[in-house]
């Protein structure tokens, strides 16, 4: 999904906002770390750390996952077909799998309503919109970073 995109253009203003939200993320991040740190092992916390960060963003490191999350994060509850056209390029099977996978994560609820016809709709849990909010300060910040948002 590497596209080439025209930088939004932003009020200089409202720019600063944004940089201003991701600085009080960035000092409430350092009391987490901080607080972490206060049960700290000396001899495996290092380890301990770099697994368990791993281990936890390992779900979000699956081709297609992000871009399934950032759909339905962004374009609220959709159904099957209307994933496959958000997400160009995707099979019906990876799709399928991944939803599946994102389903057993927790992230992702599957709605059966029954019909006919009988429609399935596939929307985030509560862990997945808590997971969007909080990957969504990490992504205003790199779009600023790589140059996607400019000010006018």
């Amino acid at each position: 999904m590497n596209r080439n995109f025209t930088p939004k253009k932003m009020k200089k203003n409202d720019i600063g906002n944004i940089l201003d939200l991701i600085e009080d993320v960035k000092t409430t991040g350092g009391k987490i770390r901080n607080k972490f740190e206060e049960y700290a092992d000396p001899l495996t916390s290092i380890e301990w750390e770099v697994d368990a960060a791993v281990e936890c963003f390992e779900v979000f490191s699956s081709r297609w996952t992000i871009e399934i999350l950032a759909a339905l994060y962004i374009a609220g509850d959709r159904r099957f077909n209307e994933m496959r056209t958000l997400l160009g390029g995707i099979s019906s099977r990876t799709l399928s799998d991944k939803l599946s996978a994102c389903q057993k994560n927790g992230l992702v609820d599957r709605v059966v309503e029954e019909g006919p016809p009988i429609r399935v709709t596939y929307r985030l849990t509560e862990h997945g919109k808590a997971c969007g909010r909080l990957l969504g300060v990490l992504i205003a910040y790199m779009k600023i970073e790589k140059g996607l948002v400019r000010s006018v």
